[in-house]
């Protein structure tokens, strides 16, 4: 008896189906102050292409407006004076919830030797980088949705401050203690801090363009990734720390390696 074999032809598809999974960070809403220009609006930028909703706040009405034109239409954009209490007050009390909260808010850099620095104008600093960041945990924290968190910004200059960097290394290890005591008070609210390192920003236009093109030059000769970061360097730790549910009180190095050299 002859037998008989059947042939079975298995087809596949030649191009395999891709599995996409939504970002966390997709359909929330983050309020970024400061998230205006450099590293904060690069911030926005990858939030919302992440599918994020995002408000940026400045004081300056303009700079709001550019901002808002750099972004996907449909975010939001504030101008609020981050160093008076009753106006941050107010903008979050009108906000409504939220998920999480940025705050990048920062004059350019004052830097100079001790015995030269104006002490009036050395509070002034302190008034929006510390004062304003503790105003917005203060009246931002309320509204934060369970499992929002908040992310704010200091600088390696705590850790590796040079001659006349007083100012700016005293408000740097100010932010550092201020977020863990944070991550205490506002458990589970989630607060971690970003230290940078040299970035090319606006914060470093108060210096004389050949002292600014000198300070990018030497720093990435020194530096082991050999260049100066970029605010989309930076931004990508923000996303990380919103992104991360198990990180609080932490402050996060991004410098090309700057503290180890």
């Amino acid at each position: 008896m002859a037998s008989t074999t059947t042939s079975t032809t298995l087809t596949t598809s030649s191009t395999p189906t891709a599995l996409t999974t939504p970002s966390p960070l997709h359909g929330k809403r983050i309020v970024l102050l400061g998230g205006t220009s450099g590293i904060g609006l690069a911030t926005a930028t990858a939030a919302a292409r992440e599918g994020a909703s995002v408000v940026v706040v400045s004081s300056n009405r303009a700079r709001v407006d550019r901002a808002l034109t750099a972004l996907p239409a449909g975010n939001e954009g504030h101008a609020v004076d981050l160093s008076d209490e009753p106006s941050v007050r107010r903008f979050f009390d009108a906000l409504g919830p939220f998920d999480h909260l940025v705050f990048t808010a920062g004059e350019s850099l004052k830097l100079g030797p001790l015995a030269s620095t104006d002490l009036t104008e050395a509070r002034r600093f302190f008034d929006l980088r510390y004062w304003g960041t503790f105003m917005a945990a203060r009246h931002g924290a309320p509204h934060l949705r369970p499992g929002g968190s908040i992310v704010l910004t200091g600088g390696i200059a705590s850790l590796r401050p040079h001659p006349g960097w007083t100012l700016g290394a005293s408000i740097c290890g100010a932010m550092e203690a201020l977020t863990r005591a944070l991550a205490v008070e506002l458990a589970p609210v989630r607060v971690n801090l970003v230290s940078p390192g040299v970035v090319r920003t606006p914060l470093w236009d108060s210096m004389p363009d050949d002292a600014r093109t000198s300070l990018y030059r030497d720093t990435a000769a020194s530096l082991p990734v050999g260049r100066v970061g970029e605010p989309d360097d930076i931004a990508e730790t923000y996303l990380y720390l919103m992104r991360q549910r198990f990180s609080t009180g932490q402050t996060v190095v991004v410098d090309g390696g700057a503290v180890l050299v």
